[in-house]
């Protein structure tokens, strides 16, 4: 049977070689609750921005907030959406948008995707807004790119107020610190998600296998941006969604998305990641800070502590630090009332009202915070 294993080699080529999903971007259809505007920043990027005015206009805030959500490149969640909501019933006027590439943004050129140009973004929408400074809420890889906005005196000029939740690594100095995380997640407790996978098709799961092991480069022709991003599924984030919970939470974790809205782009994400691994040190341009300034970080956070304590140790004007217990990573998760804690913390922030827990820890406190393991 001499054509067998020709037979047998062309197909296990197809399944590498074929797209079983479009290769141009087929972006998520428009919130139910929300609308999408598209704004062309200076910068080149073109994002998809949410409003969210307050609800009742008697009780506004003066200064405008922007939400800067986690990924990086990941479409804000219908969770994130409801806690935003939230804020904007508490009379706060809410802004968010989708980093470049992220949800219904237009995706970037690969080369284009970088930290630096992240921080740019920010700063020219906030120049789009037209209110002036603005208090910027940034959360997971959002929080890095607020931490690096505030060492950057040209972008900090535009911030009121800054509230880092859950940092990831800031800098390449950073991003080399192997130390221990929150107290126990939910990973490898929780069951596994449920519906399809990408990684279940060879050409995918080849693809994103060789990108996260570092062996395939994000710009790779093996799959394109675009495809890569329609064939990426929640359900492909395995115990990744997990370890953002308690592992008291495992069996309880809730709906993050509808499979309609959730996006990920993981080549454009590995890629800004690693320029942040390849970035000098921010910490001599932190030390300047004097935006105001919050740090909030979880009980059973899935970060590395020391990215949190390192931001804590090097920004002068963090006025408070946050220790949310009894939640992980996501901290506005929906459970019990997480929902009403996190916004009870950023609001008494914002309006210079005292902490609503303990200012913990604080900057001289940081060794026995790592030595108790907290």
């Amino acid at each position: 049977m001499p054509f067998v294993p020709v037979v047998l080699a062309a197909a296990l080529t197809a399944t590498v070689c074929v797209p079983t999903v479009p290769t141009t971007r087929q972006y998520p259809p428009a919130l139910p609750f929300v609308a999408t505007e598209h704004w062309s920043l200076d910068t080149g990027s073109r994002v998809a921005v949410y409003h969210y005015p307050p609800a009742d206009p008697g009780t506004r805030h003066p200064i405008p907030l922007v939400y800067l959500n986690g990924g990086p490149v990941r479409g804000i969640s219908v969770l994130d959406h409801r806690f935003l909501q939230l804020l904007a019933g508490q009379g706060y006027d809410v802004y968010a948008y989708e980093q470049a590439g992220g949800g219904r943004s237009d995706l970037l050129p690969m080369d284009q995707y970088a930290i630096s140009r992240s921080v740019r973004d920010l700063n020219a929408f906030i120049h789009r807004l037209g209110k002036g400074e603005a208090d910027v809420l940034g959360f997971s890889s959002g929080a890095v790119v607020l931490t690096r906005a505030l060492a950057d005196p040209s972008v900090a000029a535009q911030l009121h107020r800054a509230i880092i939740a859950e940092p990831g690594p800031m800098d390449a100095p950073t991003s080399g610190i192997t130390g221990h995380k929150g107290r126990p997640s939910a990973r490898d407790l929780a069951p596994s998600m449920t519906g399809p996978r990408s990684t279940r098709t060879p050409r995918y799961a080849v693809a994103f296998g060789l990108m996260r092991l570092g062996l395939l480069a994000p710009d790779t022709g093996l799959i394109g941006q675009a495809e890569g991003d329609n064939a990426f599924t929640a359900a492909d984030l395995g115990s990744d969604t997990a370890s953002a919970y308690c592992a008291r939470d495992a069996h309880r974790i809730p709906s993050e998305d509808t499979p309609q809205n959730f996006t990920f782009s993981p080549a454009a994400s590995l890629r800004i990641q690693q320029t942040v691994k390849d970035s000098s040190s921010i910490a001599p341009q932190l030390r300047r800070s004097e935006t105001p300034a919050m740090l909030m970080i979880a009980e059973c956070s899935s970060q590395v502590r020391q990215w949190a304590t390192t931001i804590l140790a090097n920004d002068p004007a963090i006025q408070r630090t946050q220790y949310m217990p009894g939640v992980g990573h996501h901290m506005w998760n929906g459970l019990d009332d997480n929902n009403d804690r996190a916004a009870a913390v950023v609001t008494a922030f914002l309006r210079g009202e005292p902490e609503p827990l303990p200012n913990f820890p604080t900057r001289e406190g940081i060794p026995t915070f790592l030595r108790d393991r907290k």
